[in-house]
């Protein structure tokens, strides 16, 4: 026991400790052992295999085939159906209902077919009886209307033709000037003065005084200002025209004019001048579409030849 607290089996509860059933056994290894040694010892049961369903009664646990409820009644269920056709067959109080025929189309233009009162003598297109037309007695002759427009022409108007009246040259102006002088005619006086207020203004003029203007005052003389200060022009890089040196160019020397001499032109012993010959030139070259079919097509067979297109 240990020396201080409760064994293990005090804490676990039991009252004994249990026994140990393989103590004593021996050892048997896992290795090639079959997994169910009763089923390869002693007879086993040896069932008949699997059946198939059918109408038989082999597959099934009983000898005989057993009802579930036993002295029911026995029910037909097309003898059921007729028994209740029959009886919703008396709830009928005549014949049965035959429905009418399906619309009848028309058959044609003009036909009656399909209608419901047929034709109507008011519908008819046979034309009435009508009395002999007699025409109206011929209207009065009178003159043929008068061509032209009028303008320039004389009697083509209904009424008698306007008496002419001459038209002065530049009556509307003589007409002003008749109703200038007859209005002038009727003035009495010259037009109304008033001479209430003599001045030039209706108000003083706040601007106007009398006395001498002050002599101009003329302006003090401007100070001119000195012009500002400009550096010189940095050095100048000598270059062909020799500006920046401290000398100036130096003067031309006149050279004496020399004819140049003409060098004689080389020729050969017939004395022409040698020309080089010219290079190749260029030629037509064929295609090599053109080249196929010009070999593949030819005279003697362009009617039986059999061209591939791409």
């Amino acid at each position: 026991m240990p020396a201080e607290g409760k064994s293990d089996m005090e804490r676990i509860g039991l009252f004994s400790e249990m026994g140990y059933t393989t103590i004593g056994d021996k050892y048997v290894s896992h290795y090639m052992r079959p997994f169910n040694e009763a089923a390869s010892k002693n007879r086993q049961m040896l069932p008949g295999g699997t059946k198939t369903l059918s109408a038989l009664q082999a597959g099934y646990f009983e000898p005989q085939f057993m009802r579930i409820f036993d002295g029911e009644a026995y029910s037909d269920p097309v003898q059921l159906r007729r028994r209740y056709r029959l009886a919703e067959s008396k709830k009928n109080l005549g014949k049965a209902f035959l429905p009418s025929n399906g619309d009848k189309l028309p058959c044609g233009l003009g036909s009656y077919y399909g209608t419901i009162g047929g034709s109507y003598a008011y519908f008819s297109p046979q034309l009435k009886a009508r009395e002999r037309y007699i025409p109206p007695g011929k209207n009065f002759y009178t003159n043929p209307g008068k061509k032209g427009t009028g303008y320039g022409y004389a009697n083509l108007t209904i009424g008698e033709q306007f008496p002419h009246e001459p038209d002065g040259y530049e009556v509307e102006r003589i007409n002003a000037k008749k109703a200038q002088e007859e209005h002038k005619r009727l003035l009495k006086g010259g037009p109304f003065k008033l001479n209430l207020y003599p001045q030039e203004y209706f108000d003083v003029n706040p601007y106007f005084n009398d006395k001498p203007l002050p002599p101009v005052k003329k302006a003090p003389p401007e100070k001119p200002i000195a012009p500002p200060f400009k550096p010189s022009s940095p050095a100048k890089k000598s270059g062909g025209m020799k500006g920046g040196t401290f000398d100036p160019y130096p003067s031309h020397s006149a050279d004496p004019y020399v004819i140049k001499k003409s060098e004689a032109v080389t020729t050969n012993k017939e004395r022409k001048i040698f020309h080089p010959p010219a290079g190749p030139k260029s030629r037509p070259v064929t295609s090599i579409i053109t080249l196929n079919v010009t070999r593949s097509l030819n005279v003697k067979n362009y009617k039986t030849a059999q061209l591939t297109s791409y």
